[in-house]
């Protein structure tokens, strides 16, 4: 029947310090679980290894609180590849996925517990996390897992055992065969049936002492069942409730010591701890735990092996559970709750001796802390990782320190790998004639701390090589060592490679130099191995990518190695279109940092290799990678200068549209202090704003001088006009300068004359003016927008700063005139606009979008002449009435013809157009 099933966490994408994913291997009241690293790039990963190939049934998934992904995909896998080459993504097959409610309801203050049903076959689960619930205590954007539970079947457990016959099934139940799983199937009445003590949630509040007592009583009473002592199998069952409620007051307790632990509070906390230990101890004694566990082994043979079951992957194979003698005798302390509860482990250690009868090995020794040492056991037999955790043994991934090669590690191996089998014996045969068979057995293992420990084997032999060593015999073993490190190089685990690592470090820097073998031994070293370390940058790890690149950026400034120039020659090899994205920008990382420390003299890296390298990675795909090689190439500027633009394209318009030839082109003229295309239109744009000031001054200026001119134009019309023309000679002057001032004789020049256009009518009164402004002046028009009469001169400074909608335009730089905001970005795109020239040098019509002759007197004669302005409407109007006109008659045409135009040059215009009082006035009606 399923069962829960054990598992080692593989790798991890990354994980918030004292949060590894290997937290998860362990199920208790007080465990943390994996949190991701602060502000992580989604999604994260984890992949785990369970300890069979296994039919997975289900999966239960414990979130946290606050910390919640919004989406977790699950994967699956048969096998990883041996040594070939990191695992990749595709090899695994996609399972599905479930969401994650983002706990809002709950205040964040629960955790949800989600359950999957799945059928599938596999040895290893990848879990992918997606972007974070958003909520005000998850600051970092991060996710976390609390625990995980995998529940399933062996893989080669046949559902046909379920259809037993009725006599096989009896057979079993007398104990013929007791361990078959068709007897487990039937047991419940259901092949399907799971255990509650499989069950995620019993761990997550069970106290991990009393849990591992129910799974042992509940094993007992699976065997009373099977022996039809069901007087015993009652008695287990009623423990085995009573002990469960025990279970989640003891877990509740250590949670509250933890809590007062962390708040410093150590009166509270050894408070709770006594209170724990005195409620287990009432409990023990109360349900006689003692008797149960005697009166069984007292029908257990004392020839039994170890482990109760041998179901690999399940609780039951974890440490076997202490009689009650040994409980009572405890003092104060509770060692036997102290292994599971602590968070860091103890340097303790207990080896049992195979002479040990199997009811000695039940009892628990008198050392307060007693520990299996894993390695002696199978490898079936050896306690799950979650246990081997607790005691303080690294299961994946351990950290390499210098007790690795300490004496008691290097002593040997402990026990005795598998055969090596006919492919490793023609593969290894010049390894085995050198190492010998056990050794290079132990690298070619199927169990990683067999390969560990024969790479620290290898390590102290190497070490303890005499001097006088025959130079073939040194080269031999060298050779011999290269090969299991380009293997072990390879290898999946972390301990391992960081175990061949080591071992390749010492070979460069000391056993070479030590025995003065040649060049041509270090130079072997490194072309052996460094193809496959660069492989190893592009890991899905993030852990093992960072430490290849490390080992290969330290290596290659080993004295030994820097003057072979090996290294970055193999760093300058075109990246393969088809290559990983890790590997791409490990080695464009890598490339960069070395060149920083070795440069391009005699280092191997040259001026011609570096640049051909880095403009073809101007092409990569990945935006990192180009934008690394865009540092690379800035870097070998400030270095080299003029020869590093032979290898670029011209800086020209074209090559400048392409965003990253135009960071590299503005990267060199900050380099050489020039200043760049924007700082360049950031001066332009200031000159334009400053001109633009300028003239606005001079505007200003000149309306200044014509209201002077109309209150002097106004004072001389009130004392010499009659009483009948007060009224119409005030505003005509309010238009027009007085003729004293401009040197005409005539002092009722200005009378019914309209100062724009030059022409002069009788009908030119206060309303006829009005009228003449309002529909034909050809100097004038009204704004579409606002209904105001304007200057056609100053129309497009009207839209761009005085009419009611100029919110609504903004001005083209190349043709100077007033567009839609909405379209300008069209406009300036197409470059259909005629551009427009300085204003000292040409006038710009708004009307036809035309340049024409600087000057007052050039826009009366583009605007009123017959060759000028064909958009003017008023114009075209007025035109198209000519051929109906008398001759001799005066007409406006007449009045826009050369005298017309030399009266009108009398009159000074502004600029700005009406001023406000005249266009209001005459303007609005």
């Amino acid at each position: 029947m399923p069962h829960k099933i054990g598992f080692v966490v593989v790798s991890s994408s990354g994980h918030e310090d004292g949060f590894s994913a290997r937290e998860l291997m362990i199920h208790a009241p007080t465990v943390s679980g994996w949190r991701s690293p602060r502000f992580c790039q989604f999604p994260q990963e984890i992949v785990l290894q369970m300890v069979e190939r296994c039919r997975i049934r289900k999966l239960q998934l414990l979130a946290h609180q606050y910390m919640i992904s919004s989406k977790i995909e699950f994967y699956i896998s048969e096998s990883l590849p041996e040594y070939f080459a990191p695992y990749q993504a595709e090899r695994f097959r996609r399972l599905g996925y479930v969401s994650l409610c983002d706990n809002e309801k709950t205040g964040c203050k629960a955790r949800e517990l989600k359950s999957v049903y799945v059928d599938a076959v596999g040895q290893f689960l990848k879990l992918i996390f997606h972007q974070n619930h958003a909520n005000k205590y998850n600051i970092y954007n991060q996710v976390a897992l609390v625990a995980i539970n995998i529940i399933g079947d062996p893989a080669d457990f046949s559902d046909e055992s379920n259809t037993a016959s009725r006599e096989k099934l009896i057979d079993h139940y007398l104990g013929h065969n007791s361990e078959d799983p068709a007897l487990e199937g039937t047991y419940a009445r259901r092949s399907d049936y799971i255990s509650p003590l499989d069950d995620l949630a019993f761990d997550m509040y069970q106290d991990p002492e009393v849990a591992q007592i129910i799974r042992k009583l509940d094993e007992r009473k699976r065997e009373a069942v099977q022996k039809e002592r069901y007087d015993y199998a009652k008695k287990l069952k009623q423990a085995i409730a009573d002990l469960q409620k025990v279970g989640e007051r003891l877990g509740r307790y250590e949670v509250e010591k933890r809590c007062a632990v962390e708040k410093e509070d150590y009166d509270l906390a050894k408070e709770k701890k006594q209170q724990m230990e005195q409620y287990r101890a009432e409990v023990y004694e109360q349900l006689e735990l003692h008797s149960l566990l005697d009166a069984e082994l007292m029908q257990r043979p004392l020839d039994l092996p170890l482990q109760p079951l041998a179901r690999s992957g399940s609780p039951r194979h974890q440490k076997p559970m202490p009689s009650l003698p040994q409980l009572e005798e405890r003092g104060t302390e509770n060692q036997f709750a102290e292994p599971f509860l602590q968070e860091k482990p103890s340097s303790y250690s207990l080896t049992i001796s195979p002479q040990h009868s199997a009811v000695d090995q039940l009892l628990p020794a008198t050392d307060p802390h007693p520990k299996i040492n894993a390695e002696s056991l199978p490898y079936d037999e050896r306690p799950l990782p979650a246990i081997r955790k607790h005691h303080g043994e690294a299961v994946v991934e351990p950290e390499m320190s210098d007790a690795d090669i300490s004496d008691a590690r290097r002593g040997g191996l402990s026990g005795e790998p598998e055969p090596l089998t006919e492919k490793a014996l023609r593969e290894a045969s010049s390894a085995i004639d050198v190492l010998g068979e056990t050794l290079v057995a132990g690298a070619y293992s199927k169990t990683w701390s067999y390969r560990e420990d024969a790479l620290l084997a290898l390590y102290k032999k190497l070490m303890e090589m005499p001097v006088g060593t025959p130079k073939e015999d040194l080269k031999n073993t060298l050779r011999a060592s290269i090969f299991l490190i380009r293997r072990a190089i390879k290898d999946i685990v972390t301990s391992v490679f960081q175990a061949s690592l080591k071992l390749l470090k010492m070979i460069i820097t000391q056993y070479i130099p030590k025995h003065k073998l040649s060049k041509l031994e270090t130079a072997h070293c490194v072309e052996r191995t460094i193809p496959v370390l660069l492989t190893r940058t592009g890991d899905s790890s993030a852990r093992l990518r960072v430490t290849a690149a490390n080992f290969i950026q330290e290596m290659a400034l080993f004295k030994e190695v820097k003057s072979l120039q090996i290294i970055p020659s193999y760093l300058v090899q075109p990246l393969k279109a088809n290559s990983s994205v890790h590997l791409a920008m490990s080695q464009m990382g890598l490339l960069a940092r070395l060149l920083k420390d070795l440069g391009t003299g005699s280092s191997g890296f040259t001026i011609d290799n570096v640049m051909k390298f880095s403009v073809s990675s101007l092409e990569h795909r990945v935006y990192e990678v180009r934008e690394t090689a865009v540092r690379i190439i800035l870097d070998m500027y400030r270095q080299h200068q003029a020869s590093i633009l032979e290898y670029l394209p011209p800086d020209d318009s074209n090559t400048r549209k392409n965003i990253l030839y135009k960071t590299i082109f503005e990267g060199f003229a900050k380099i050489d202090g020039r200043p760049t295309d924007a700082e360049m239109r950031a001066r332009r744009k200031a000159a334009t704003e400053e001109a633009e000031k300028q003239k606005k001054e001079e505007i200003k200026a000149l309306q200044g001088q014509l209201a002077a001119l109309k209150e002097i134009q106004a004072e001389v019309q009130e004392k010499e006009s009659d009483a009948v023309k007060p009224k119409n000679q005030d505003i005509q002057g309010g238009k027009a300068a007085p003729a004293e001032a401009l040197g005409i004789p005539d002092e009722h020049y200005l009378d019914n004359l309209c100062i724009f256009c030059g022409e002069r009518s009788e009908s030119f009164t206060e309303e006829g003016l009005d009228l003449h402004y309002w529909k034909h002046c050809l100097m004038l028009t009204r704004c579409d927008h606002c209904k105001q009469v304007v200057e056609i001169s100053s129309l497009t400074e009207h839209l761009l700063t005085e009419c009611d909608k100029k919110d609504g335009f903004g001005k083209c730089y190349r043709c100077s005139e007033a567009v839609f905001k909405e379209e300008l970005p069209r406009h300036i795109k197409n470059k259909e606009c005629n551009p427009a020239k300085p204003e000292k040098l040409a006038n710009r019509c708004p009307l036809c979008h035309e340049n024409f002759s600087p000057g007052e007197e050039a826009w009366k004669a583009h605007l009123m002449g017959p060759a000028g302005c064909t958009m003017n409407l008023r114009k075209t109007h007025i035109l198209q009435k000519a051929p109906a006109l008398q001759p001799g008659k005066s007409s406006a045409v007449a009045a826009s013809g050369p005298s017309g135009s030399k009266v009108g040059s009398k009159i000074p215009t502004p600029k700005g157009g009406l001023s406000k009082s005249s266009s209001r006035t005459h303007a609005r009606r």
